[in-house]
């Protein structure tokens, strides 16, 4: 009998040694230099990391909560199939019209007795997504088709001295008219680990800088992390990142408080389900960083385009002249101010239904098309989650109300819609974008976001989706001089955060003085022309509504405006050149054969840099526009020596060069 037992004993022991061994799968990314390993020791999923052998996540959680299943730990790695993904795609509204993806997909399988749930890996040359899959299980009370997602443990462990660049998100029901969150206010730049913002997380995406001990082995003193999300539409929340006072973040559901209460800060779901991927940039250098294409690589077009959409400059008269300023005469002036530069469009602001009248907005339409310019409008995306006043109001939460005032939009010839004042993002407030989206695609109408969160992958997604605000964009410059003495190192940041993963209507680069109607009083622009010119380039969306005024015709240089005409808002490439985010930035993008090559300061001492500009190769004819130490710009045409260039930038100054 003490045999017998001694036995049993010994088997229990085994099955219990044997269940303490971790599962460990690696995947590598095509070029062998990206590697994650996941892993389920101890019954929880893990996953790391790394490049070229230096670690730029550290053992990090993975796993979610359901409403009747805890899939965080007691799990067992089942399998991980591995295959080769491979995707060719263009895209006419981001930075790279033509993508070639190819990433090594890994789906590791984790069971929980009846209980499964897939983490789908993918690791492409400089970027690591995943996401979660759950599916139904058979019961005595018949087959779970539904879910509730309570919690998500998915975390980033980023390694010890690693420094921040970060977004603090607001809380709910805050600032002008209760908007918050809004997702627009300035980053904390270079700082330390541990901490959750304004006590609510971070918006994404977010930005960081690894130690040197992490990249050693590339020598480069730094690496760099950047966090975000993407495929995000109805199904889901919109997530932001929290941090729980150590080197661990995680992604964190809304805020209760959001659309003024109502609805849950959880995802409800039917299953099967696949959660919006999680997505990891990482590079010795920020040019992964700028250069990364993998919010619009891991979706696919949610419908297809209702008509061939073009796209283009546009003028903007509310950040110059404010709400008054959307009156017939002035939006007319506007329409002939556009035409002059040759542009697409003018956005008409809040207030046109009251102050211009749907009667003399068709009529406005009629003169725009005669002079070849089209017309986007303002709208109000409010029902019942803040007190912003603005209209037209109560048009967009409703269908049966938004798609009446979509037919007369088509039926005059309206381009598009900027859609403001959103209250957050939870589940209904998603779906409340992909409504708008879906309805105006119909009526072939292209959307503009403002007030909103980060798109997440809805270039590719929604064809007819243009740009979103999500950003301390140029409205601030008018609002308050802090902002315009800080343009210039806001200008630093952004090429870097913020456009990295999504477009950005911030709707600045005037050659105005002043940020008033008459052009001598209002807030004052610190920043130089050439700089104007530089952000047009720095700035991606694929619309630009620009803060040009009429007056700029006459009172900015020949050579800025007629920069400002030809400027392109469409790209087939982007390049990282030099930069640090908040003190100086350099890039260049291509349209067609011409190369745009920018940049801009924000320190106090001018920068000098000695740049290798391959594109533009000896005896190309360029031109250059610089800034002199008083900030006064100037144009020179010359021919390539060398594709070596030694420039200064001063404090608030730019450059750009293009091939002629």
């Amino acid at each position: 009998m003490k045999h017998y037992r001694r036995a049993i004993l010994m088997a229990l022991a085994m099955v219990v040694a044997g269940s303490a061994v971790a599962e460990e799968k690696t995947l590598t990314s095509p070029d062998g230099r990206m590697t994650v390993t996941v892993s389920d020791e101890g019954g929880k999923p893990t996953y790391t990391v790394s490049r070229s052998g230096a670690t730029f996540l550290e053992k990090s959680p993975l796993g979610v909560k359901l409403n009747f299943i805890d899939m965080t730990e007691g799990l067992t790695m089942k399998a991980c199939d591995v295959k080769t993904v491979n995707d060719e795609y263009d895209i006419m509204t981001t930075k790279q019209r033509h993508v070639q993806y190819e990433a090594t997909e890994g789906v590791c399988q984790f069971d929980k007795g009846n209980y499964r749930m897939d983490i789908i890996f993918r690791v492409s040359n400089r970027d690591v997504a995943y996401r979660y899959k759950f599916y139904p299980r058979r019961g005595r009370g018949g087959e779970t088709l539904v879910a509730v997602v309570l919690e998500e443990a998915s975390g980033f462990v980023l390694p010890e001295g690693t420094t921040t660049f970060l977004c603090p998100q607001s809380k709910p029901m805050g600032g002008f008219a209760r908007t918050s969150p809004s997702y627009e206010t300035g980053y904390t730049l270079d700082d330390e680990m541990g901490k959750n913002g304004w006590g609510e997380g971070y918006s994404f995406p977010c930005l960081f800088k690894v130690p040197s001990v992490a990249v050693v082995q590339q020598q480069t003193g730094q690496g760099w992390v950047l966090i975000s999300e993407t495929g995000t539409d109805g199904g889901y929340v919109a997530c932001r990142l929290l941090n729980d006072g150590g080197a661990k973040y995680k992604i964190g559901f809304p805020q209760q408080g959001e659309l003024n209460g109502v609805g849950s800060t959880t995802p409800a779901v039917s299953l099967p389900s696949e959660t919006p991927w999680r997505t990891i940039t990482c590079g010795e250098t920020l040019a992964n960083v700028v250069e990364t294409t993998v919010a619009n690589d891991l979706v696919q077009p949610k419908y297809k385009a209702s008509k061939d959409y073009t796209y283009g400059k546009g003028s903007w008269s509310w950040i110059i002249g404010m709400d008054s300023s959307c009156n017939f005469d002035e939006q007319k002036r506007y329409i002939d101010f556009s035409a002059a530069m040759g542009w697409r469009s003018v956005l008409i602001d809040a207030f046109w239904d009251k102050q211009i009248g749907y009667e003399k907005m068709a009529e406005l339409a009629r003169y725009g098309r005669e002079k070849g310019v089209g017309i986007f409008l303002w709208y109000n995306s409010n029902g019942q989650w803040n007190d912003a006043p603005q209209t037209p109001i109560g048009k967009m939460d409703r269908s049966a109300v938004r798609r009446q005032e979509m037919k007369w939009m088509k039926d005059n010839g309206i381009l598009g819609i900027k859609v403001d004042f959103f209250g957050g993002d939870k589940q209904p407030m998603m779906q409340l974008y992909e409504d708008i989206l879906t309805d105006a695609n119909e009526f072939g109408i292209q959307c503009i976001f403002h007030g909103c969160t980060l798109p997440r992958g809805w270039e590719r997604m929604y064809p007819n989706y243009v740009a979103s605000e999500a950003v301390l964009a140029s409205e601030n410059l008018h609002f308050g001089q802090g902002a315009c003495d800080a343009e210039a190192m806001n200008g630093c940041i952004h090429p870097f955060i913020r456009n990295t993963v999504g477009s950005m209507d911030f709707g600045g680069s005037t050659l105005n003085k002043f940020y008033g109607a008459d052009n001598k009083r209002g807030t004052i622009r610190r920043t130089s022309d050439v700089y104007a010119l530089a952000a047009a380039v720095l700035f991606q969306s694929s619309v630009q509504h620009f803060a040009m005024a009429p007056n700029n015709l006459t009172d900015a240089p020949a050579w800025a405006v007629d920069f400002m005409k030809q400027v392109p808002t469409t790209w087939d490439e982007v390049r990282f050149i030099d930069g640090y985010p908040g003190k100086y930035v350099v890039l260049a993008r291509r349209s067609g054969d011409k190369w745009f090559v920018v940049g801009v300061n924000a320190e106090k001492q001018p920068q000098k840099l000695t740049l290798q500009l391959p594109m533009f190769a000896k005896g190309t004819s360029i031109a250059f526009y610089s800034d002199d130490a008083q900030l006064q710009g100037s144009l020179k045409e010359q021919k390539v020596k060398s594709t070596k260039y030694k420039i200064e930038i001063p404090c608030n100054g730019g450059f750009v060069i293009t091939n002629q």
